[in-house]
């Protein structure tokens, strides 16, 4: 009987690691926000790894990477499914107006609170969160749950996508240009945009007859790349600002006061593009793709474009620090609300 004990306590332990994986993702935390949490504190414990240059440079890998994320995601979008999500355009226009001007405009007034303190920065990544384009992936799956509008849910995440490449500087161009913190020069930006996102998308994009279908079949695999490449983006990231000690003026009520913020940030976003559509008389389905695609942020084009956007390494974890609270607060929201939203499309179908 002795000797059975353990056994049963291991095959119990065991049993255990995929109840806990599906509770975790129940709420929101996959594997992925637990990389990203892993990929700071390796950061903090082996900052060399990811600032030596030699013998390969990991920040340089991830530049190139980049470049793919950009030419897969073009290679994914085809211009048939640009053409046929044209029709309804007062939807388009809120969920664009929402993530590309409603999130900057409701950020924009802390700016003279944090402007010349120890906040500034972490100012600056909250301000680069409201600049940036909406998700692809998760926005379409949060209106998928939700009982959506899914065609144009999709057009709205792809051309968020490409809007943000062109938007996203120029907000950043408003407070990086001339910043004493970084060495901001817009012509240099657009042109590494150019280089590095906007002709790999555009390559993608024409190569999409050729090429697509094999693209299509393997998103998943392509998938597990793109977060590949976040996972380098933010370990070096990390590993500048942590050799570099730019942590040493925050503590732990300043990552709470920031997970506040960006709740708060979320929910009001929510809030007030839930007013619009009901004022625009937008059907249920159009205002659950309105809600979930204006409410969504970037992780992905987050951390990429930080590699083009910000010259500085030294402030780089500091300003992806918002848009990682606000990625896995959005999710964990988002999945809860969709899935309350579905469980009220079935009642009122049954």
């Amino acid at each position: 009987m002795q000797t059975q004990q353990p056994e049963q306590e291991a095959q119990q332990a065991v049993g255990l690691v995929p109840r806990v994986g599906a509770m975790a993702a129940h709420v929101g935390l996959d594997w992925f926000l637990l990389a990203l949490l892993a990929m700071i504190g390796l950061a903090y414990l082996w900052p060399e790894f990811g600032t030596d240059r030699e013998p390969v440079s990991l920040g340089d890998v991830a530049g190139y990477g980049v470049s793919l994320i950009f030419f897969f995601y073009g290679l994914r979008l085809s211009v048939e499914k640009l053409r046929a999500g044209l029709s309804s355009w007062r939807l388009h226009l809120v969920v664009q107006l929402s993530t590309f001007l409603l999130f900057p405009l409701l950020v924009l007034p802390l700016y003279s609170l944090a402007k010349g303190t120890a906040y500034e920065t972490l100012w600056l990544g909250t301000f680069y969160v409201a600049a940036l384009p909406s998700t692809v992936s998760s926005a379409v799956v949060m209106v998928a749950i939700a009982g959506g509008n899914m065609p144009a849910a999709i057009f709205n995440a792809s051309i968020s996508s490409i809007l943000g490449i062109f938007i996203t500087p120029l907000w950043m161009g408003l407070f990086l240009a001339g910043s004493s913190t970084t060495n901001f020069e817009m012509g240099d930006v657009l042109g590494k945009l150019v280089l590095q996102v906007l002709l790999p998308v555009v390559l993608g994009i024409l190569l999409n007859s050729r090429w697509g279908g094999f693209a299509e079949k393997h998103k998943k695999k392509l998938r597990y790349f793109d977060q590949a490449i976040i996972l380098t983006i933010v370990y070096t990231s990390f590993c500048e600002s942590f050799a570099r000690d730019m942590f040493s003026a925050f503590g732990w009520q300043d990552m709470l006061l920031l997970s506040v913020a960006m709740l708060v940030l979320f929910f009001l976003a929510f809030l007030l593009i839930t007013l619009l559509s009901r004022l625009l008389g937008f059907k249920r389905e159009d205002r659950i793709t309105a809600i979930f695609c204006g409410s969504k942020k970037s992780l992905v084009h987050g951390t990429v474009m930080s590699k083009v956007l910000f010259p500085d390494a030294n402030i780089v974890g500091i300003i992806l620090l918002p848009i990682m609270v606000y990625h896995a607060l959005q999710l964990l929201v988002s999945s809860m609300m969709a899935q309350r939203m579905g469980r009220e499309v079935e009642k009122l179908e049954s």
